[in-house]
């Protein structure tokens, strides 16, 4: 049994993910020592390395020593990582992301945002309704909002506000007594078999609500049917509220984020006023359609972390909804090689808002070259919609294009969960309006 009270130094494999960058700056709150080591810079690592931790851009089993009192690892990674290996080599504890978050939640009252997509912005949303309240979470959550620089908040009292991942049912060693589904997709099909895989594995989520416990969702939305047949928790629906809530953040997605929040929060007893204050505050997440700045040209650039068809669709409608009247520019990476195959046909029809789209090549993450698809076979697939599209070679090549073609009539809004990130830095020259 590891006792984390006890625990000194902490090293984790692939410290840069959404989650594991929350449970480092967790460690780093509670005084720890961390380590850890990912395959390349990111947002998340610089702020770790900002606030002390020495980061390994080479994942090599001689990063670890015996000092190392804990090693904890992304599901994503192969069995045979060098660092894995090494840790096991030495008798270090191991504790995969999921089996951290269930030593970390067992103890408290968990509030758990699950959903194919708007679980980070959902999460922050009431993470910045219930921070001012009397409930005053400890939040573990996917991306910081714009206000803050970390993903972590630490709490006050006994309650945990948690993202919960669905890939590889990471989510399931959580028990929650209050879980928000905002919404279930196809996506993660390098690893469930189809639609009803994943939603059996919901319904296992489900399934750990206690009888005292509450599911929020939209009842309204087809894939969430067989979720709600034979369960014994209470059931709130949110559909209703989505259409009254003004924002700052655009988009009917993030209004129906913004419903299940609301709901959310109302059951634990905060008033309408409140939350609707607090909601109308809320200036957004990280990389979900982030303002970043300016070209010299005058472009508008937004970067957005979406991978998958419904995610992008969300982000460009709403940047049409926010700028009806400018030329939108989508510059897309796709996110693995086995996502843009199985998906292909639903990627097509996702760039409807925008005027053209640019393609870099496909970040291949955890996956193997794969010759079957590639970012030429999309824009093939785009262009039957009647969209101007071309792919790329390279995202410098994507780069050179748009500075040699941007207006200050332009709207760029740079999409994927890669690398593309970075474009965005490169490419402003101020970051006001």
């Amino acid at each position: 049994m590891i006792d984390l009270e006890k625990i000194r130094s902490v090293y984790f494999i692939g410290i840069g993910g959404s989650g594991m960058s929350s449970i480092a700056n967790m460690m780093i709150a509670k005084s720890k020592i961390v380590l850890g080591s990912d395959k390349e810079s990111s947002i998340n690592t610089q702020e770790l390395e900002r606030r002390g931790t020495h980061i390994f851009y080479e994942q090599n089993g001689t990063n670890l020593s015996k000092e190392i009192e804990l090693v904890i690892y992304t599901v994503a990674i192969p069995d045979n990582n060098p660092e894995l290996l090494k840790a096991k080599e030495l008798n270090i504890p191991l504790l995969s992301y999921p089996q951290i978050l269930n030593l970390i939640s067992k103890e408290m009252i968990t509030i758990a945002i699950a959903g194919t997509h708007g679980k980070t912005t959902t999460t922050a949303m009431l993470a910045h309704i219930l921070k001012g309240a009397h409930i005053k979470p400890t939040v573990i959550v996917g991306s910081a909002t714009i206000n803050q620089k970390i993903n972590f908040i630490e709490g006050k009292g006994e309650y945990l506000l948690v993202e919960a991942d669905e890939y590889r049912k990471s989510f399931l060693n959580l028990k929650p007594k209050y879980l928000v589904i905002t919404n279930i997709d196809e996506d993660h099909l390098d690893f469930f078999k189809n639609l009803e895989d994943i939603q059996n594995t919901f319904k296992d989520l489900v399934a750990k609500i206690p009888t005292d416990g509450f599911l929020v969702c939209d009842s309204a939305q087809p894939h969430l049917k067989p979720i709600l047949e034979n369960i014994q928790c209470k059931v709130v629906k949110y559909e209703s509220l989505s259409k009254e809530i003004k924002l700052l953040v655009p988009g009917h997605h993030n209004r129906q984020n913004a419903g299940a929040a609301f709901a959310l929060a109302s059951i634990l007893g905060l008033s309408r006023e409140i939350i609707s204050k607090k909601l109308r505050s809320f200036r957004g997440v990280r990389r979900r359609f982030e303002y970043k700045g300016k070209t010299v040209q005058g472009a508008l650039i937004y970067d957005d972390y979406a991978h998958n068809p419904q995610k992008i669709l969300s982000a460009l409608q709403g940047a049409r909804e926010m700028h009806p009247d400018k030329r939108i520019i989508a510059v897309f990476q796709p996110h693995l090689y086995s996502r843009t195959k199985t998906l292909l046909q639903s990627f097509k029809h996702s760039f409807k808002d925008a005027d053209q789209v640019l393609l870099a090549p496909i970040y291949a993450a955890r996956e193997e070259f794969d010759p079957s698809i590639s970012s030429e076979i999309l824009a093939r697939e785009i262009i039957k919609n009647g969209i101007w599209v071309e792919a790329y070679p390279s995202i410098e090549a994507i780069k050179i294009k748009l500075n040699q073609t941007l207006t200050k009539d332009v709207v760029v809004v740079i999409l994927g969960a890669g690398d593309i990130t970075k474009l965005s830095e490169t490419l402003i020259f101020s970051s006001t309006y």
